[in-house]
Parts: structure tokens; sequence; C-alpha cells
């Protein structure tokens, strides 16, 4: 920040000037083009729903291409114009922009404006993810079918001038927090990567028996001899009732149960039957995560919904940790994608479940197998929440500091 203070002193100690966007630069509208027009190669463009997906704080590559002569009745932007959206489902989708730098014009849609200013791209950029300008847009957007932001009122939109030594400076802090941030999040996926492989492997290795272990006391049994299945319950969820109203969709990556946005039903008639109970496995039956599995832990009174089958394990036989552990195995998996049938939405009913099977080892074996990819699973978890955790403390580190760079004492 010294460097920074350092040049407002000298240059403009008594303030920095803030104009309205409109008094600065022009602002473009593009034009409307379909998904369907894009090809595989032809000339550039961007499509607004791409500013969230493919684009960062600037670019110079663009990801989508027009034919020439669809995109010769189109609008452009060119290298050092802002290209930002100007309309979406919600006042949140607005605002999102990117500098271009591409050598090559580039067309874009009319969602999008192209802001062309003397200032660096790149700063005007950074500007536009600052609290600052998001709140002055909020009161200039309109809102019916979808919300938008008309060229009049982006204009009146104020920013900062500094001189462009300033900008300059300011862009590079920015760019050096934007890196480091990038790097760390590069370096947390890969340790949570390694430790998935490393807890897979474990996992595997425990869940495979050489053939004298099979020989004497290994027994390996279906599903339907080891476990009662039932379909689940069907009702509407709801934001409040008596029971907690487990879904697919609750049932997270690795096997749990979320704790976000929980629904719920009453105990209308034949609700009871579907109640769960600590130590039931609920198996996804259908749609693309067919199979996935989340081992019932809690003793919150909760349902089980239609799309789910309930695992009720003899535990005399098999613990209810050991089948979860085994559920994510590359053996069951194996069994599962050969067993499902497919169409329109892969099924792995009930009757396919029943063919799937299992090594069971004695019951003092299976405890310490689940003892022991508890843990690793434990290690897993940890990571997985922690990393979000890490990433919003940097992500507002570096947001607190960029809009400390981007505010600016106002000139007289």
């Amino acid at each position: 920040m010294s460097r920074i203070d350092d040049l407002i002193q000298r240059l403009c100690p008594n303030g920095v000037e803030h104009k309205n966007i409109g008094e600065i630069g022009t602002i473009t509208r593009g034009k409307r083009f379909v998904k369907a027009d894009i090809v595989e190669s032809g000339i550039p463009c961007i499509h607004y729903g791409e500013l969230y997906t493919k684009y960062g704080t600037w670019a110079d590559t663009a990801f989508s291409f027009l034919e020439p002569k669809v995109a010769s009745r189109l609008r452009f932007a060119s290298k050092g114009d802002v290209i930002l959206v100007s309309a979406g489902e919600t006042v949140e989708d607005i605002g999102k922009s990117v500098a271009w730098l591409g050598d090559e014009d580039v067309v874009i849609h009319d969602a999008l404006y192209a802001i062309r200013t003397s200032l660096d791209p790149k700063y005007v950029a950074y500007f536009s993810q600052t609290d600052d300008f998001h709140n002055q847009i909020r009161r200039h957007i309109s809102s019916s079918k979808i919300s938008a932001i008309s060229t009049q009122n982006l204009a009146k939109v104020k920013i900062p001038v500094p001189p462009i030594e300033i900008q300059r400076e300011i862009v590079n802090i920015l760019d050096t927090f934007s890196k480091l941030e990038a790097e760390l999040e590069a370096e947390l996926e890969a340790e949570l990567e390694a430790r998935r492989k490393q807890y897979t492997f474990y996992r595997d290795q425990l869940l495979t028996f050489t053939e004298r272990e099979r020989e004497r006391r290994i027994r390996w049994a279906k599903v339907s001899e080891v476990a009662m299945l039932n379909y689940g319950f069907t009702a509407k969820a709801e934001k409040q009732g008596d029971y907690r109203f487990i879904r697919i969709t609750d049932i997270t990556e690795g096997g749990k149960l979320s704790p976000e946005e929980p629904r719920f039903v009453d105990s209308v008639n034949g609700a009871a039957d579907y109640l769960v109970e600590p130590g039931d496995v609920l198996m996804a039956r259908t749609g693309a995560t067919f199979g996935k599995t989340v081992l019932v832990e809690s003793e919150e009174p909760a349902v089980y919904a239609s799309f789910l089958i309930r695992v009720r394990v003899k535990r005399d036989e098999v613990l209810p940790g050991y089948y979860w552990h085994f559920a994510q195995s590359t053996q069951y998996w194996q069994q599962a994608n050969s067993l499902a049938s497919r169409g329109g939405q892969p099924q792995f009913n009930a009757n396919a479940l029943k063919e799937v099977k299992i090594p069971i080892p004695p019951i003092e074996e299976q405890e310490k197998i689940v003892s022991i990819l508890d843990r690793f699973d434990a290690l897993v978890s940890d990571l997985s929440v922690g990393l979000p955790a890490e990433l919003s403390a940097r992500r507002q580190q570096y947001e607190h500091y960029r809009d400390r760079l981007l505010t600016f004492q106002e000139a007289g």
C-alpha cells in the first residue's frame, strides 16, 4: 500500500475525481444471437452466460465462435473495452465484467455492454467487482421478468479516476493477489485429491481378500441375503414439517447427509412406516447419481423419499459402517454399473441391488476395517470442509484489500 500512498501523495494529494461512466467513455450494447448460432471456429464471440463460467477479470482469447455471415450483422467489442453483463434472472447477475485484451474484435451478446474509456481496462474491470460499484448499479436496475440496467442508467454510475500511473499500480497489485489465490486453490485441490486417492487405495485394499483368506474366514453373500430393502415415501417436500425428508439431492458426493437446506414432511398417514434409524443406509436408485449411499447416523426423526432405497442390514452379520464403506468401493461400483439398466435415466432398483455380492469377514474384522476407514474418511471430510473455508477466508481478505485499493478520497 505504501507505493500507492506515495503515488497519491505525489500525483493527487487533494483527492481523486469521481466521474460518471458516461462522462469518460461510451457504452455500446451488443446484438442478439443464440447458442445455436455458435460454431467450432470463425469470428470470436462472447455469450453473456459465458462471463460467469469461462471468464475471469481479463481475457485475450474467446471460447466461442460465429460464422462470418452471422457475425456481420452483430456488434463487436475491441481491445481495451470492458465487457459487462447488463441483464439476468437476478440482480446479482448484473455487473460481472471482463476486460477484453485480445487483438481481434469480439462479437458481444445483447445482454452485454462494451464500455470504452481512456482508463486502464483492467482497472475498470477490477472496480466493477467492488461493493461500491454493485451498490450503485442496484439503485438503477429495473426488474420485471428479468433484471436489467439500461445504457442511460449505467452511464450514471460513478468511478474514481486516479492518474494512469496509480491505475496501473493497482492493477499490478490485484493481478498478484489473483495469481496467489489461484495458486493456493490449485494446491489445496491437489492435496484433497491426493487424500482421496490414498483413501480409495486403502479402502480397496482392505476390502479385497486373498484366496487363502476367502477360504479360511470370508464368505460372499448377495445383498438380499444380509439386508432388507424398501422403497421410500412419496410426498411433497416442504420448508417445515414433523420429519426431515431425505432426498437424493441431500446425499453429498462423499456419501454424507448434507446439512444444507433440509426439507420436511408432516406425519401424514403412512409416513411413519418410512422412518429411518441410525445404521440404515439409503441408496439412490435412479438418475445420474444412482448407487450413491449415505449412512444414517442422526437420531433426528426423518423419512426417506421414493427415489431412495433403505438398506437395513442384519447387524449380527454385517455392520452398517462396513456396508457403507463397501458401497464406496471399486468392487461395489463395478457390480452396480453392470447391473443398472440404461435408458433415459439409469435405474438401479431393488432387484438389481439384491444381486450385488459383498465379502463378509467376521464381525471383529469388520470393526477393525471400519475403524481404519473411518479415520481416512474423517481426514478427507475435514479437508473437504476446510478447503472451502480456507478459500473463502482468502477471498474475503482479497476483496478487503481490493476495495481498499479502489477507494479514494474524492477531490473537492
